[in-house]
């Protein structure tokens, strides 16, 4: 087990991250995985197959950007939440308000 705290662990995968994109493109890197993505939207608003594939291209995009909205809107939830937990963790300084 590493005796690295988690801001060292966070500072040496940036580091390593940064070191291999700094050697490799990464879209050609990532290509496959986009692929598989759109595969799977295209497959998830088209699974026989039976539409123009322009429309089915077109309804997948939209698929993605819902799903992107879905996750936007659960993150700001999330920040939100803490937000608020760390509000209730202040003490009261006694200040009249």
């Amino acid at each position: 087990m590493s005796n690295l705290s988690p801001t060292e662990r966070s500072l040496r995968a940036r580091h390593a991250a940064l070191t291999r994109w700094s050697h490799t493109d990464s879209a050609e890197a990532s290509e496959a995985a986009r692929r598989r993505q759109l595969d799977r939207y295209e497959h998830e608003v088209d699974p026989d197959g039976l539409l123009d594939p322009a429309e089915r291209t077109r309804r997948a995009d939209r698929a993605r950007k819902a799903h992107m909205a879905d996750l936007a809107r659960r993150s700001a939830k999330s920040r939100r939440l803490k937000r608020e937990l760390a509000q209730d963790d202040r003490p009261d300084l006694g200040g009249a308000a």
